[in-house]
């Protein structure tokens, strides 16, 4: 228990200074919408395109391996979550477990992740929308929709979107947990309308040969292609859930909440994914769509539905919000806690009168619209990628240590076949890791490598003043 106690701040809520102090007021719905707001969209409206390109109709089948080792992840996440129900997520239990160092370096990956994923889903975002508003007579100029690797200056709709998003946030937790419930009907609903508009057109014959490219990378000319290449980029789209632990603060009973979030939201999340998949790929060859930056609007102008891409494409202008809220949420809460722990100013952990931490969210704000202005989708996804993978691997791994440290410590929830799950969730975090671009593999490394130098020249010394000060 001693690393457990060594971390006031999550013992005892009430011990903390009240302008450090999260409120309490999101229940089970809340966080359940949470997960599904931020596991359902850039990964099934965009990137099925990105993985159709790589691994053709296979691409269904690396859905269904992404979601596997998913599921594995938010059974450890759910089981630690609620044995530590405090902000922080992955870094939080690094903390718990495996001490301060490791600690920072997993809320490295969690700031990668998240800082890219909300850039990610803004572009994705500001596609949908360029497209939409062509559609209607409203078009962009091109320079303004892309940034300098695709030929434009800068991609303006994917900064507007990050800012009003934080202005949400801003204005409070509860309120934008309840807009973001509404968003995430309307994107199901529009789910629907997509599977039910290209069913009847479905073709069997779209799904051969079923796998063109092979199951490892096996492209031409060195090229990063097949089953798994494609389930390193698209397991982008399964994870999400790790958001809902970053709320553990704001749930109103977080032993139960958490883990009725989490594991809900995977599981329906899994099933609405597979069909989308089996639906798309039925109605039109993965040629047709590959690499397209609204694959499913595409494929309903194809089946010739134009009206049916247009309200897709309106649904997702509305909804895709949802995912970068619950992201950006998230990022939000990672920094802050970090920040609360002395490792990054302690300044950027205060909250509003509202109870939300605006320092922190206007500057994740400046950072992540950065991102989005200037790098292409595909990039900043396998980027994202790598932080994602190192954070499961590290509650794999918590949930493990801590089954053998503290047999009998309460556990609100237990994930069934606990050595299992976390050992196949390390292993197969670790596959997809490899899968991954080389350059992906490096620029992680390089961020650690940085994260690691920071630390003792900033961080250890500050969080050591912090623990000082707190004691006095």
């Amino acid at each position: 228990m001693k690393n457990w106690n060594v971390r006031k701040a999550v013992v005892a809520r009430e011990d903390m200074p009240e302008e450090h102090r999260l409120k309490q007021s999101l229940s089970w719905p809340h966080l359940i919408a949470l997960g599904v707001g931020a596991i359902v969209g850039t990964g099934i409206l965009t990137l099925i395109g990105v993985g159709a390109g790589k691994a053709g109709p296979a691409v269904i089948l690396s859905f269904a391996i992404a979601g596997v080792i998913c599921a594995c992840a938010a059974l450890a996440y759910a089981e630690v979550a609620t044995m530590f129900p405090a902000s922080g997520s992955a870094y939080t239990y690094a903390y718990v477990v495996f001490g301060e160092l490791l600690a920072w370096m997993i809320g490295v990956a969690l700031i990668l992740e998240y800082t890219l994923v909300v850039s990610a889903v803004a572009v994705g975002w500001s596609g949908y929308a360029a497209g939409f508003l062509t559609s209607i007579g409203l078009g962009l100029p091109a320079e303004l929709v892309n940034g300098p690797a695709l030929g434009g200056i800068i991609n303006l709709p994917a900064i507007f979107i990050i800012f009003v998003v934080a202005g949400l946030l801003i204005a409070g937790t509860r309120e934008s947990a309840t807009l973001n419930a509404i968003l995430v009907m309307i994107k199901l609903a529009a789910l629907a309308l997509f599977i039910a508009v290209a069913l009847p057109v479905f073709d069997a014959s779209h799904f051969q040969p079923f796998m063109p490219y092979g199951f490892p990378r096996s492209g031409p000319s060195g090229s990063e292609v097949g089953v798994m290449a494609a389930a390193a980029i698209i397991f982008f789209a399964f994870y999400g859930f790790d958001a809902i632990a970053t709320a553990a603060e704001e749930a109103k009973n977080p032993s139960r909440d958490l883990a009725i979030g989490i594991v809900g939201s995977m599981v329906l999340c899994v099933i609405i994914y597979m069909v989308v998949a089996a639906a798309a790929i039925g109605a039109v060859a993965t040629t047709g769509f590959a690499n397209s930056a609204e694959p499913l609007a595409l494929i309903l102008r194809e089946i010739g539905q134009p009206w049916a891409a247009r309200v897709l494409g309106a649904s997702a202008v509305i909804a895709l919000p949802t995912v970068i809220l619950a992201f950006f949420y998230g990022q939000s809460r990672i920094f802050f806690t970090v920040a609360r722990d002395g490792l990054l100013p302690s300044s950027l952990a205060r909250v509003s009168s509202r109870g939300t931490p605006v320092r922190i969210t206007i500057f994740t704000a400046v950072v992540t619209s950065v991102f989005a202005g200037l790098i292409p989708l595909t990039a900043i996804a396998a980027l994202a990628n790598a932080g994602t993978l190192a954070a499961f691997v590290a509650v794999c791994a918590a949930m493990l240590v801590m089954r053998r440290r503290e047999p009998n410590r309460e556990r609100r929830f237990r994930a069934p076949a606990a050595w299992f799950v976390g050992i196949f969730g390390i292993l197969g975090c670790l596959y997809l890791f490899i899968s991954l671009p080389t350059r992906t593999q490096l620029f992680f490394l390089y961020a650690q490598v940085i994260g690691v130098v920071l630390y003792f020249i900033y961080g250890h010394g500050a969080a050591a003043r912090a623990r000082e000060s707190g004691a006095a």
